[in-house]
C-alpha cells in the first residue's frame, strides 16, 4: 500500500514528542480481512501508567474532493478501530489530518457532527514544520 504523501511528517512529529515507532505500517488481521493503518507507536509514559499505545491513520486531504477523502477516512478510521477493539485493545486510533485541512474543512458542521457521533480522534499536525500540534480525544 502506498505511503499517504504526508506519512514522514507525521512519523517525524510523532518521534519528536517521544513517541518510538513500532510498526510501519501496523499489519493487523481480523475476522479473515487484512488491513495495515499507517503508523503503530507506543510511548512509555510515567510508572504509574506504564505504556501508552496509539496506531495512527494519515490522511493529506490533497485531492479534488475534501468530502470524499473525509468519506473513505471515516470509514477506514470505522473498519481499523473495530479491527483494533478486537486484535489490539489497549491501542488507541487516531486520524492525522494537516492543520490546513482541519481549520477550513473539519471545522464544518457537518464534518463536526461525524466526529462527534463516531468519536474520531484526532491528530493535527503540520507538515512543513513535521511536528503534531494538537491530539484532539
Amino acid at each position: 500500500m502506498a505511503k499517504d504523501v504526508f506519512h514522514y511528517a507525521v512519523r517525524k512529529g510523532l518521534e519528536k514528542e517521544g513517541w518510538l515507532i513500532t510498526d510501519d505500517p501496523l499489519r493487523i488481521k481480523a475476522g479473515g480481512a487484512d488491513m495495515e493503518i499507517d503508523l503503530g507507536a507506543e510511548k512509555i509514559i510515567a510508572a504509574e501508567r506504564g505504556e501508552e499505545k496509539i496506531a495512527v491513520e494519515i490522511k493529506s486531504f490533497i485531492g479534488t474532493s475534501n468530502i470524499s477523502e473525509f468519506h473513505t477516512a471515516v470509514g477506514q478510521f470505522i473498519n481499523y478501530r473495530v479491527a483494533l477493539e478486537e486484535r489490539q485493545p489497549e491501542r488507541i486510533l487516531y486520524l492525522a489530518v494537516p492543520i490546513g485541512v482541519y481549520r477550513k474543512f473539519f471545522m464544518l458542521t457537518f464534518v463536526q457532527t461525524i466526529i462527534k457521533r463516531f468519536q474520531i480522534t484526532l491528530i493535527i499536525y503540520d507538515p512543513v514544520g513535521e511536528v503534531i500540534l494538537e491530539w484532539k480525544n
